[in-house]
């Protein structure tokens, strides 16, 4: 369940490509931006060899 937000500041261009680009993917500006925050964090932290939080199963 997404229960936390993030809010960054971006420069009006990047704010219309990014939108552009979310709607070529067919997403909402704000679901591209998560997918792509993912696939970044997944990136950096398997290359630095960190655990990755989110892929992780929680226990209940």
């Amino acid at each position: 369940m997404k229960t936390e937000s993030i809010e960054i500041r971006v420069q009006s261009d990047e704010k219309l490509a990014f939108k552009e680009a979310a709607e070529l993917a067919g997403l909402p500006l704000s679901a591209w931006a998560r997918e792509r925050l993912r696939r970044a964090a997944i990136r950096e932290l398997e290359e630095a060899s960190r655990p990755i939080r989110f892929l992780t199963p929680t226990r209940k």
